[in-house]
């Protein structure tokens, strides 16, 4: 029997996650599949950015670096982090963005591997990622090897000159998890390090740095840790790493000793010496809530209402939409983030109609129409009532109209 939306909001009242979407801001009639791209709002980050604004800004002024804590803000959100994602509290912290962080930690393992010269990697992967490890290739005026493979290729493309593996673990486009354990094992097997991108990872699947041997990892701030548009992104980097890495962007928040206004550098011991500038405080204010959120909820919960939120989606847009779509994500649930993709060579169009009428998700060229599941805040009905509106625009022609076909600047 085919699955309805009254069964939809019986599921919904028995959600032991329930409670959290209140804690989000989502206007009537929206239905967010985005959170997998910028995470909603949380409604207490409203009145933590009035307070840091009016009160410690307005009020201590540069006092707030003391009397606030600002300055402790980057360990503190980073260890927040690192419950989310399997690591010890001194060996995450909020920094910058995710591409400056990638193009730290991936100089500073070439650092730790001399003589190797091999970066691996897979076609693919997210832009940024390939963009900045092609401008470390050409900073060190082309004495790094790039080597893009395909997945079903990367163990046999580890070898002895690597000295880096570099992978998303959640393919922003297809949702597919990589086997970060396994991976991670054999790039030690060959001798080379380990570094993670978790801006699909962390607060949507379980990931558990430490137990898979990982050595480096960075993520972003905005996605499922709800920080707000363009907060700041995390690095981690492994106990065992940390007096021997070397920051390539080595300024004077990562110095041993900043305020003493040395003219030269040292590395601060431990995770600080991958900080570079100034923290922005608002942004990271509003990450600590978002962060602060996620760490309450349950991870299995968590977990396992974002696989059953995506099977449920694949399996409506399926039986009402048969042969319509090409599904790009696994179908396996264990396999897949917390993301579903589907191709249709209209997609475009058909996103801008699902948004029109409040149906909120992303597009990915060339033809990719993406939905996230961030299971503190969308509901099993949520996830009903969009599968039948896509019948409904694929049903009528809706996404035919001219005003969808034109593509603004974010897509």
């Amino acid at each position: 029997m085919p699955l309805d939306r009254a069964a939809c909001a019986a599921l919904d009242r028995d959600d032991p996650l329930a409670e959290f979407r209140d804690a989000f801001e989502i206007a009537d009639g929206v239905i967010y599949l985005d959170g997998n791209s910028l995470g909603a709002l949380p409604k207490a980050t409203r009145q933590r950015l009035a307070d840091v604004v009016a009160r410690e800004w307005g009020g201590e002024l540069i006092r707030g670096w003391n009397t606030a804590g600002w300055i402790t803000l980057p360990q503190r959100v980073g260890a927040g982090i690192a419950s989310l994602i399997g690591a010890e509290a001194d060996e995450v912290i909020a920094a910058d963005s995710t591409s400056v962080n990638l193009f730290k930690l991936a100089t500073a393992a070439l650092a730790l591997r001399p003589g190797r010269r091999v970066i691996v990697t897979e076609p693919g992967n997210f832009p940024t990622d390939f963009y900045i490890l092609q401008g470390v290739r050409d900073l060190l005026g082309g004495r790094v090897e790039l080597r893009v493979v395909q997945p079903d290729r990367i163990e046999q493309a580890l070898d002895a000159d690597t000295a880096l593996l570099l992978l998303t673990q959640v393919h922003y486009k297809t949702g597919r998890i990589h086997d970060m354990a396994r991976l991670t094992a054999k790039a030690h097997a060959a001798g080379a390090l380990a570094l993670w991108d978790l801006s699909h990872s962390a607060g949507a699947i379980d990931v558990d740095l430490n137990a898979a041997g990982a050595d480096l990892a960075v993520g972003c701030g905005y996605k499922y840790l709800n920080g707000g548009p363009g907060a700041p992104a995390f690095l981690y980097a492994a106990r065992r790493h940390q007096a021997q890495l070397r920051s390539p962007l080595s300024g004077w928040m990562g110095h041993a000793a900043p305020f003493a206004f040395g003219d030269d550098y040292a590395p601060a011991p431990g995770i600080e010496r991958m900080l570079c500038g100034t923290p922005p405080i608002l942004g990271m204010a509003a990450l600590e809530i978002g962060v602060g959120i996620m760490a309450r909820a349950d991870r299995r919960a968590v977990r396992a209402k974002s696989m059953a939120l995506g099977d449920l989606f694949i399996r409506l847009v399926e039986e009402s939409c048969p042969g319509q779509f090409i599904l790009h994500s696994p179908r396996d649930a264990q396999a897949r983030g917390s993301q579903v993709s589907f191709g249709h060579p209209e997609g475009y169009a058909i996103m801008q109609a699902l948004i029109a009428r409040g149906v909120i998700g992303d597009f990915r060229a060339p033809d990719v129409i993406r939905f996230g599941f961030a299971p503190l805040y969308v509901r099993y009905v949520d996830v009903y009532d969009a599968a039948a509106h896509l019948k409904d625009i694929m049903d009528s022609g809706a996404w035919q109209d001219a005003v969808y076909q034109t593509r603004g600047a974010v897509t």
